[in-house]
């Protein structure tokens, strides 16, 4: 059978970065990666754009590059131009890419959004260190079968991922349990328990914490010097003005729960599913929290990206992972 090299040439698996990524490189400066399914899966159109343009001023703001990763029109993308950003956010039929969807993405020409497993995949790829998310996912409530790629991703790509921890609407000790099994550090950022996404409380008490940037570089540099693989999950509260009660989120997601049981809703729909219904239910509230956290994560993700950059060059980097 013959394939034409027209055919052929379209399939490109090189990662394409954009010019600030570029120039970043070549200026040493520390560049902070930004995952898109919550532009494309996250948030309504009008809030999904503010958010991401808002994540990437907060980078610069602290003294980093943003490096949003998606892919469009079947090209990896390792930041994107300002006209690429806003067409991502209008989309009218994104994909939500995971690590096994880069294939047929790729060879389909597809545009989406790349989850935290495939985010964090591509930015170690590429050599950058230090990932801003919102939170991870984990282990499904009612269905300790269904867990999420983001978690096998993480235990074995050494990357930092800033967070409010894992997604609310998980379960949480059973996340924890798996995390500990991976060899995965969870780091409290200035608190000793766990957060639980929207909430700054979980009742889940962390053996490792951090009070600054540089505790958390100083850190990341030894685990890694080490020789280890996995990834460091830097969990970092809700600021405390935009939480939301512990207990008072737990209703409405038992309540979405129900809603989702019911009507059937299983695989990659189920998080989508569940966090628009807890908005629906909180009033908005819980989407004001999630825009607030996010924000929050990429600042101190900058910050650490800023001071991990500076001890690497200072103990002249005795780790690359490729």
């Amino acid at each position: 059978m013959n394939h034409s090299s027209e055919y052929q040439n379209k399939i490109n698996t090189k990662i394409i970065e954009s010019a600030a990524v570029r120039q970043a490189r070549a200026l040493a400066l520390p560049i902070v990666a930004l995952e898109s399914t919550v532009i494309t899966h996250g948030l309504p159109q009008g809030e999904n754009l503010k958010l991401a343009k808002g994540m990437e001023a907060t980078v610069e703001e602290n003294g980093a590059t943003p490096a949003t990763i998606a892919v469009i029109d079947g090209n990896i993308r390792l930041g994107l131009e300002a006209d690429e950003l806003d067409a991502l956010a209008v989309h009218p039929n994104p994909r939500k890419i995971s690590t096994r969807d880069f294939g047929v993405s790729l060879a389909q020409g597809l545009t989406g959004g790349t989850t935290v497993a495939a985010t964090a995949y591509i930015a170690q790829k590429s050599g950058l260190r230090v990932f801003a998310t919102g939170g991870i996912g984990g282990v499904h409530r009612q269905a300790p079968f269904d867990v999420s790629a983001d978690l096998s991703q993480l235990a074995k790509t050494p990357i930092l991922v800033v967070c409010a921890g894992m997604k609310s609407i998980l379960d949480l000790p059973a996340t924890m349990e798996y995390l500990e099994t991976q060899g995965v550090p969870v780091i409290g950022y200035q608190t000793d328990e766990l957060p639980a996404f929207y909430s700054r409380q979980s009742g889940i008490r962390l053996n490792q914490r951090a009070d600054s940037p540089q505790d958390v570089a100083r850190i990341a540099y030894a685990h890694w010097a080490l020789g280890f693989r996995q990834g460091i999950i830097l969990t970092v509260p809700v600021p405390e003005k935009d939480a939301i009660p512990h207990e008072e989120m737990e209703s409405w997601i038992n309540a979405a729960l129900e809603q989702a049981q019911s009507e059937g809703v299983h695989g990659n729909a189920v998080t989508p599913y569940l966090l628009d219904k807890v908005s629906q239910l909180s009033e908005g509230r819980s989407m004001q929290s999630n825009i607030a956290l996010l924000l929050n994560n990429a600042a101190v993700a900058s910050q650490v990206a800023l001071e991990l950059q500076g001890l690497m060059q200072l103990e002249n980097g005795p780790f690359y992972y490729s």
